[in-house]
C-alpha cells in the first residue's frame, strides 16, 4: 500500500485485520483493509507454516473440513506436486497429463507409451496408458483454437482424464446451426467430446462501487501478485499506458503491458510512494498469506482466491489449457476452478498453499449460490513480460 503520511490517508479501524505478530499487524493490517500493495519491509516477517490460519479457515469453510483435514490435504497436495514433476520427467515425450484425486490421495499420470509405465510408477504415481500424448492433444486443441466459435460455445480444453479435447456448449444452443457447424469442424480438427454448460462465462470487472483496491477509469479490479517493479493483474482491466489509481485515489502507476482477448493478463508498474511485498490479502476475514514461489498445482488440487469483492474463497483445480469464449473473444491457456468469484474480483490472486497460481479472469455464478472461475497462469505472465515474482 501507499505509506500513510497523515491520518487522513488511513482507513477506519473497522477495516483493519488482526495478524499473528506486531510486525505483520503494523505492515499488513492496513493492506488487508485497503487492497493496496505494501512496503517491502514485510518481507522480513519470519516464515511460518506453509499455509496461514486464513487459508486453513477458508478451506474448512469451503470444503467442509476440520483444521487437521485441511492441513493433511495441503501436505498431501504438496507431496503430489513433487511427485508429478518427477513423473512428468519419467514419462518424457509420452506424458499425457496428470490429475490428483483428494479422496484417494492419488496422483494419476497418463502415458501414451506402455514402455514408460514402470518408470512413472517408480516415482510413486499411478500410471494410466492412453492413446494420445499431451503434446499431440495440445496440437489438436490449437487447431480448434484457430476456428471461430459462436456464442453458444462457452469453452474448450484438453481433458487429460478422457484423453480428448472437450468442448462445452450451452444447453439451449446444442441445436443451433452455427454451433453444429463449429462442432463438425472441431471434430475434423481434434478428438472431440462435447459437454453441456449451464452458464456463459463473463469477465469480472466492476464499476466504481463498493470496495477497491485499484481503479482504471470507471473500472475496479483486484491486484494479483507483486512482482519486482509492480504487480500483475487481468488484461481486460486496462490497456497499455492506462493509468491506475489506488484505494485512496492516489496515482499508483500505469499498465506497462496488457493482452485481452487471446490472453487475459497485464502488469502495472508501481511508483509514487507505493511499494510491493509477497503477500496475498485476507481482507479482514482471514489472515494474510505469504507468497514463496509459483510451483504449479495439479488438476484436482485445492486452491484459494483473494479478490476485492468476495474476498477469500477456495475450491479445486478442474482443468488446464482451456480456451474460454467470452463475448469479447476467446482467451487461451486458462485454468478452470470450482472457486466462486464476483464482479470486481478480476485480476485477483489464485494461490495454492504458499504458491502463486494465477490471476482471476472470469467465470459464472457468485459466492452465494456458487459457480466456476478461470485464471491465467502466473508463470506464463512472468515469462511473457520478463518479470520476477516477489517472494518471501
Amino acid at each position: 500500500m501507499r505509506r500513510a503520511r497523515s491520518t487522513s490517508r488511513t482507513r477506519t479501524a473497522s477495516r483493519a485485520v488482526t495478524l499473528r505478530t506486531a510486525l505483520t499487524a503494523l505492515l499488513l493490517g492496513a493492506a488487508c483493509a485497503t487492497g493496496g500493495v505494501l512496503p517491502t519491509a514485510a518481507a522480513d516477517t519470519p516464515a511460518e507454516a506453509p499455509a496461514s490460519d486464513g487459508v486453513l479457515a477458508a478451506m474448512q469453510r469451503d470444503f467442509g473440513l476440520t483444521r487437521d483435514q485441511a492441513e493433511a490435504r495441503l501436505a498431501a497436495e504438496e507431496k503430489a506436486a513433487g511427485v508429478e514433476k518427477k513423473a512428468r520427467a519419467a514419462a518424457g515425450g509420452a506424458y499425457a497429463g496428470s490429475w490428483y484425486t483428494p479422496s484417494s490421495d492419488r496422483l494419476t499420470v497418463a502415458v501414451a507409451d506402455p514402455a514408460r509405465v514402470a518408470a512413472v510408477r517408480a516415482t510413486g504415481a499411478r500410471a494410466e496408458v492412453v492413446a494420445r500424448s499431451a503434446r499431440s492433444l495440445d496440437t489438436a486443441k490449437k487447431r480448434v483454437d484457430a476456428l471461430k466459435a459462436p456464442r453458444g460455445v462457452t469453452s474448450w480444453r484438453v481433458d487429460w482424464p478422457s484423453n480428448r479435447v472437450v468442448v462445452e456448449v450451452l444447453a439451449d444452443a446444442r441445436r443451433d446451426n452455427d454451433v453444429k457447424a463449429f462442432l463438425a469442424q472441431a471434430r475434423k480438427a481434434a478428438p472431440v467430446a462435447v459437454e453441456t454448460a449451464d452458464h456463459a462465462p463473463a469477465t469480472l470487472a466492476a464499476g466504481t462501487v463498493g470496495g477497491d483496491p485499484y481503479y482504471t477509469g470507471n473500472v475496479r479490479c483486484s491486484i494479483g501478485f507483486s512482482v519486482h517493479g509492480g504487480f500483475v493483474t487481468a488484461g481486460h482491466c486496462g490497456g497499455a499506458g492506462q493509468g491506475v489509481n489506488g484505494w485512496d485515489g492516489s496515482y499508483v502507476g500505469n499498465f506497462q503491458g496488457s493482452s485481452f482477448p487471446d490472453n487475459d493478463y497485464a502488469w502495472v508498474n508501481v511508483g509514487s510512494g507505493w511499494w510491493t511485498v509477497p503477500v496475498v490479502l485476507g481482507w479482514g476475514t482471514v489472515s494474510d498469506q505469504l507468497v514463496r514461489g509459483s510451483a504449479e498445482a495439479p488438476v484436482g488440487a485445492s486452491i484459494c482466491r483473494s479478490g476485492s469483492t468476495s474476498h477469500w474463497h477456495c475450491g479445486t483445480v478442474l482443468a488446464k489449457n482451456e480456451t474460454v469464449n467470452y463475448s469479447q473473444g476467446a482467451v487461451h491457456q486458462m485454468t478452470k476452478t470450482s472457486v466462486c468469484a464476483e464482479p470486481g474480483d478480476s485480476g485477483g490472486s489464485f494461490i495454492s498453499g504458499d504458491q502463486a497460481q494465477g490471476v482471476t479472469s472470469g467465470g459464472w455464478g457468485n459466492c452465494a449460490s456458487g459457480g466456476e472461475t478461470w485464471y491465467q497462469p502466473i508463470n506464463e505472465i512472468l515469462s511473457r513480460y520478463g518479470l520476477t515474482l516477489h517472494t518471501a
